[in-house]
């Protein structure tokens, strides 16, 4: 049986309008009547009908203008209007229908007909309502949906910011698609003040794209405050990636390692679009290729993490950007592309601002964003900054002892594929008199190492790092003496001694090679345009003393601190 309806009828003849309450009533539906438009406007409002059957032609106010100021008030309800007219002309029925009718009625009546029109228009009223309903329903979990992801994305951009995105020799813009963005934007600074950044794109956009950032940032942030080394790094994030994410979800990445002391940059690309290194000379733009896979594709024994290494001279700028920049549609649909994006990067406006000269060359193209947008621009600058990092540490609050020493000695096969600096350091960070000075300490225990492993096991020769050729050079020599490495050792010799009511770092390191004259090194004059001889300087600036002889392969530094953390002195060197 039909649902029970309340029925408006408008009709200013008293027969017809009889006439058509007897049919409805019998029908089983509830009646109101009017005797002209005006009448009709005021009951609709008094009773709200569920549908009405109007006469078009009425005194007072007829039935057009009723029937328009009824389905204003009617607002999204759907309350279906049928005309009843003796009108035949075409142009008369079509004014019907503008006028809001959603069908209309000849006369004479039929009974017959007029039962079938009422169930139809009680079909689609039934029908509009479940659609309001089920909208209502829809739109209320998508606020639900939306609120969750402000809340988690305000959690996420906690962890995902707490780097050094601000630092001064970094331009960025992130213009995410959806609330959750799939670009990924990470600095951070090493406990030497050298600096990792990550620009990742993760298939898709929104939530689904952002689930495996969170991991991917904590893995990053945690082992780049402990001193592990980009490849570790990159190993690790693809591991994870690897173990939790879907098979078609990944990061397309690239990763840089700013070296400030050394003046270069190391790039690991995966499957981003190729960045640049922009010359501050005003030299052609060299372009950063993706050499990889993706970030989460491969299995951990067949992942590389091995990187390109290039030199960069104070003003030296490198440009990394997401494809949403070069999938930018105009309205005829073509794409912003590397192309246009070349024209940029090589015109003077792209030379003095490269950030404006972008976001002006896509306004003019008139682009459209199909997915997330960043890009990031990173100077070299020429302040040491080593020092920054120490906010990375935490103060631990268990003080640690104070009056100790130990030794390791790593060999060829460890020295292949571990790196021993982020273990001695987690063992330095429990005395709390070191933490201020850990920035420092961890940059010379990298150049004491360097230096051990590649000039004494490696017998690579610094010569060759006197231009941008041999810099590419000594690397690739490093990476294929470091694969096939199986002999030698380097010795970490570590004291810990209490003065007062400070102490004394004592670090010494050694190796199996064949030594070389450091005491000549150190007195030679560094150009500022070298590629080799800083690390030594380094050194001598950063520890409080430091102590070599010819006679044996090995170099002896000296950190002290008192009750209070000690700035750093100026450097002595004991003979």
């Amino acid at each position: 049986m039909a649902e029970r309806l309340t029925i408006l009828i408008a009709e200013d003849n008293a027969a017809d309008r009889m006439l058509l309450s007897t049919i409805v009533s019998r029908q089983g539906h509830r009646v109101i009547t009017a005797a002209n438009g005006l009448e009709a406007v005021s009951l609709f409002h008094s009773e709200r009908p569920q549908l009405v059957l109007m006469d078009a032609l009425m005194p007072v106010m007829d039935g057009f203008e009723a029937a328009r100021l009824i389905k204003q008030a009617s607002g999204e309800e759907l309350v279906p209007l049928i005309f009843l007219t003796s009108l035949s002309e075409g142009e008369a029925l079509v004014r019907c229908l503008e006028a809001g009718g959603d069908d209309f009625l000849a006369k004479p009546y039929n009974r017959v007909i007029i039962e079938a029109k009422l169930l139809a228009m009680d079909r689609l009223r039934s029908l509009h309502a479940t659609v309001l309903q089920q909208r209502n329903l829809i739109s209320a979990h998508n606020d639900y949906l939306l609120n969750e992801q402000h809340v988690a994305k305000a959690v996420f951009d906690k962890v995902a910011h707490s780097g050094c995105l601000n630092a001064a020799n970094i331009r960025y813009l992130q213009s995410p698609y959806a609330v959750f963005s799939g670009d990924l934007l990470l600095a951070a600074y090493q406990p030497s003040g050298d600096m990792h950044i990550l620009l990742g794109d993760f298939t898709g956009h929104g939530l689904r794209a952002a689930v495996g950032a969170m991991p991917l940032a904590q893995i990053f942030y945690g082992m780049t405050a402990k001193g592990h080394a980009l490849e570790d790094i990159l190993r690790e994030i693809n591991g994870k990636l690897k173990q939790i994410l879907p098979v078609d979800v990944f990061c397309c990445a690239t990763v840089l390692h700013v070296g400030f002391q050394q003046k270069i940059v190391k790039v690991w690309n995966g499957g981003l679009p190729q960045g640049y290194l922009l010359p501050d000379d005003g030299g052609e733009p060299v372009p950063l290729v993706s050499k990889h896979l993706p970030l989460g594709v491969l299995d951990p024994k067949a992942f590389r993490a091995d990187f390109e290494v290039y030199p960069l001279a104070d003003g030296d700028r490198v440009f990394l950007l997401t494809d949403g920049v070069l999938e930018a549609a105009n309205a005829q649909g073509e794409l912003f592309g590397e192309a246009r994006l070349l024209e940029v990067l090589g015109c003077e406006e792209g030379r003095r601002n490269i950030f404006t000269a972008i976001q002006q060359a896509l306004g003019d193209f008139r682009g459209e964003a199909k997915d997330d947008v960043s890009f990031i621009e990173v100077s070299m600058i020429d302040t040491p900054a080593h020092g920054r990092a120490s906010a990375a540490f935490a103060h631990d609050s268990h003080e640690g002892p104070v009056d100790w020493g130990t030794r390791f000695e790593f060999r060829g096969g460890t020295l292949r594929s571990f790196n021993p600096l982020p273990m001695l350091l987690e063992m330095l960070l429990r005395t709390r008199g070191l933490q201020e000075r850990m920035g420092d300490i961890y940059s010379v225990l990298v150049e004491l190492y360097s230096n051990a492993l590649e000039h004494g096991v490696l017998a690579l020769d610094s010569s060759l790092k006197v231009d941008a050729q041999g810099f590419s050079e000594y690397y690739r020599q490093r990476g294929e003496r470091l694969a096939t490495l199986e002999s030698g050792y380097v010795r970490f010799d570590v004291q810990l001694r209490p003065q007062g009511s400070g102490g004394s770092l004592i670090i010494r390191v050694e190796d199996s090679g064949a030594g070389f004259n450091a005491q000549s090194v150190a007195r030679q004059r560094i150009s500022s345009n070298s590629l080799r001889g800083r690390g030594l300087t380094l050194i001598k600036q950063l520890s409080d003393a430091c102590d070599w002889s010819d006679a044996e392969n090995g170099i002896q530094v000296e950190f002290k601190w008192s009750g209070q953390p000690i700035e750093t002195s100026s450097s002595s060197i004991n003979g």
